[in-house]
């Protein structure tokens, strides 16, 4: 069997005594949202993995706090982990994703956790 090029342990090494995503704080720079600001989901390609649920692509919602850095799952699918980027959590009024949602509940949310690379600005 031949032996692998990558080290497939860096990443590993890079947590350990330190935890994940812990070990990846202050590498993604500074964040561009912050909690309070109204953005939207891009519709992106996803070619293999990743954590944008279809459901909220294209829909308004609101940072409701910064989470950690971390590389996306779209790019640590494919050890891909010299870029972390901020994740946000983020909540959206059930209306916005389901257009048929029930006016007596007009106020339920959905909250999530997305990577930056998936928000622009509302």
């Amino acid at each position: 069997m031949s032996k692998s090029h990558h080290d497939r342990t860096h990443h590993v090494k890079k947590a350990t005594g330190k935890g994940d995503p812990q070990c990846f704080k202050g590498e993604a720079g500074p964040p561009k949202f912050k909690v309070g600001d109204h953005v939207r989901i891009k519709d992106l390609p996803d070619l293999f993995y990743t954590r944008c649920q279809v459901y909220t692509r294209g829909a308004p919602c609101t940072v409701a706090a910064l989470v950690y850095e971390s590389p996306a799952a779209e790019d640590e699918a494919w050890d891909n982990t010299d870029k972390p980027e901020w994740f946000y959590s983020l909540i959206f009024r059930q209306k916005d994703l389901w257009p048929d949602y029930p006016e007596a509940y007009a106020n339920d949310t959905v909250e999530t956790e997305l990577s930056e690379r998936w928000l622009e600005k509302a």
